[in-house]
């Protein structure tokens, strides 16, 4: 998949939920507990992971009456991704414009600032 398509709130909420699994497949029950505090049904889970299976986003597997769900995406892709094309569409791919709006809104505090210089140093930032 070369360019990963934006996903809908309610099924980048399913695949963050599959992403924070444990380990792969996950069945539908376990990703249903995993977004317990949604009130969502089953059949409302199982179409949003049809769709995602749509878009190439996971792979299902049969076992036996279950279905077994495993990311085709990474979860790492798909930050980049939508990292890449807010910087580019809000700041026209400016990384300073991006900066010194989070500044001036207060949103990066003095930690955020010593973690962002230790990354481009060359650092990991504590990640």
């Amino acid at each position: 998949m070369d360019v990963l398509e934006r996903l809908p709130d309610a099924e980048l909420e399913v695949m963050q939920a599959l992403w924070a699994q444990k380990a792969y497949p996950a069945s539908s029950g376990e990703l249903m507990e995993a977004l317990a505090g949604k009130r969502w049904r089953m059949p409302t889970l199982l179409k949003l992971l049809s769709r995602l299976e749509e878009r190439g986003f996971v792979r299902r597997d049969k076992d036996g009456r279950s279905n077994l769900y495993t990311p085709l995406v990474r979860r790492e892709d798909y930050l980049a991704a939508e990292s890449r094309e807010f910087l580019q569409k809000l700041h026209g791919g400016s990384l300073p414009s991006l900066v010194a709006a989070l500044m001036d809104s207060k949103a990066i505090s003095q930690k955020d600032l010593a973690e962002l210089e230790e990354i481009l140093r060359g650092g990991d930032g504590g990640a």
